[in-house]
């Protein structure tokens, strides 16, 4: 694969992650009060799945093209920097608690996620036995 394809993909999987939680997640900002009195949110389960599978596509993209450094630094980077911004208005100071776990978590899991795509869509250039002779 050419190099040059990847020029771009830095800057693709730094705002991909962005946008991807600006429309899952960025949108719904109260937390659910239930009748017993237990809160849960803001963030319904169906949102988080919908957030992670449309993670996979750039991290796919990126990754089948031996890029799994960067499809792992650069998701995490974005998702860090959304949750950051989505989160820095909490009052108790504990969101950069929440934080790290986003930033350890994706990292973790998009460096698995990438190393498995990667090893899974190596190509194997060399010739199945010998030849000529």
């Amino acid at each position: 694969m050419p190099r040059r394809s990847l020029k771009f993909a830095p800057y693709v999987l730094v705002l991909a992650p962005i946008a991807a939680w600006a429309a899952w997640l960025g949108w719904d900002q109260h937390r659910d009060v239930h009748p017993d009195g237990s809160v849960t949110g803001p963030y319904e389960a169906w949102q988080v799945i919908g957030l992670v599978l449309t993670l996979l596509v750039p991290v796919y993209w990126a990754a089948s093209r031996r890029y799994v450094v960067g499809a792992s630094l650069c998701t995490t980077a974005g998702l860090t920097a959304a949750a950051y911004y989505d989160w820095s208005d909490d009052g108790s100071g504990l969101f950069m608690v929440g934080v790290g776990m986003v930033m350890v978590g994706s990292l973790v899991a998009t460096f698995a996620v990438s190393a498995l795509i990667a090893a899974l869509t190596r190509t194997d250039n060399r010739s199945s036995g010998p030849t000529g002779t």
